[in-house]
This record gives structure tokens, sequence and C-alpha cells, in this order.
């Protein structure tokens, strides 16, 4: 029991991790695994190999130079969302080792799916506030504090798994309070803005 608890603290620390940056805590769980710091679970083996390190550590190159030119961060803003999502629930299927399989993908779904949208929500509202009170000028600094954020959290939750876990855990349940209500607005004002320009340009 206090091995999975252990695992599932691990998980989550490493998911609010993806809502940051999606390749940066991949890629350092791969190294990690490849240096028997951390155990993956038997179907997620393959993170902790050679080629996916080298896999991870380009995608993070692009991924991280990509934020910082604004057309390719304005297209990368549509992909980050469901890309963060689907790689919380991996980092937590793949730290759950010992766990009956419709558990552990239960949680990885709900936990670790959940998390990584929840944070990648929060970076959303920020880049959306930056954006409008400095006109775009500042989002490659949004850009630079989200990928350190991603370092930082998921090396910290390499350390020391219970404390981060436990952080992100009420973290999140503060974050929830905050993030539904502003995603919500700004994914309503995007859609307006859309049915606006469609009119106009019909028009």
């Amino acid at each position: 029991m206090g091995e999975a608890i252990l695992s599932f603290l691990l998980g989550l620390g490493l998911s609010a991790a993806v809502g940051f940056r999606v390749f940066v805590p991949l890629l350092l769980v791969s190294l990690a695994s490849m240096a028997g710091w951390i155990t993956l679970s038997p179907d997620f083996q393959w993170m902790g190999t050679p080629l996916a390190a080298l896999v991870f550590g380009v995608a993070t190159l692009i991924e991280l130079l990509g934020f910082l030119i604004p057309w390719v961060s304005n297209a990368l803003d549509g992909l980050a969302t469901p890309a963060a999502t689907i790689a919380g629930v991996i980092m937590m299927a793949a730290v759950l080792t010992e766990m009956h399989p419709l558990l552990r993908w239960t949680l990885a779904v709900i936990a670790g799916g959940g998390v990584a949208l929840t944070v990648q929500g929060a970076t959303v509202i920020t880049r959306a506030v930056a954006a409008g009170t400095t006109g775009g000028v500042a989002n490659p600094i949004v850009a630079i504090l989200e990928a350190i954020g991603a370092l930082v959290v998921t090396l910290t939750t390499l350390i020391l798994p219970v404390i981060m876990g436990l952080l992100v855990l009420i973290a999140v349940l503060l974050l929830l309070r905050v993030v539904i209500p502003k995603f919500r607005a700004i994914r309503a004002g995007r859609k307006a803005e859309n049915k606006t320009s469609h009119s106009e340009a019909s028009h």
C-alpha cells in the first residue's frame, strides 16, 4: 500500500509538470529511468531507452524553440491542451508499477489527465492575460517561465515525490476553483471571435 501511495504521489507531480511543458518532463523521466532512479511499469519500459530519450530530447528542443516564435506559439497553443492531458495520463500510468491495470488506468485518466489539464488550463489563462496586457510582448518570457516550471517541478518530484505530490494535490484543488471558470470564459471568447470573423468574411 505504501509503495502504491508513493507511486501515486510521484505520478501527480509528474502529471503537473507536463501541464507546463509536455516533453521536458518526459525527457527527464526517460533519463531518470535509464539511470535507475525510478522504476517504470512493464508497459512503459520503452520510455527508459536511449531511443526514447533521443526522441524526447529532439521534441523538447522543438517545443521550447517553438513557443518563442509568435506564429508557431499560436499553433502550438491549440495542441498543448490535448497533448498535455495525454502526457499526464501516460506519466501517471508509467509510474503506477504495483497496481491492477483497471485501477491504474482509471487513476491515470482521472488523476493524471485531470492534473495535467488543470495546470495547462492555468498556463492558458496566464498566456491570455499576458498577451492581452502586453500585446504579446511578454509571451516569450511566459514561455521561458513555463519551461523552468516544468524543469523544477519534475526534478523536485523525482527527488521528493511525497512532498511534491501533496503540494500538487493541494495546488490543483485550489486552481480548480479559478481555472475552470476562467478557462470556459476564454474558450467562449475565442468562439465568439471566430463567429464574428466568419460573419464578417461572409459579408
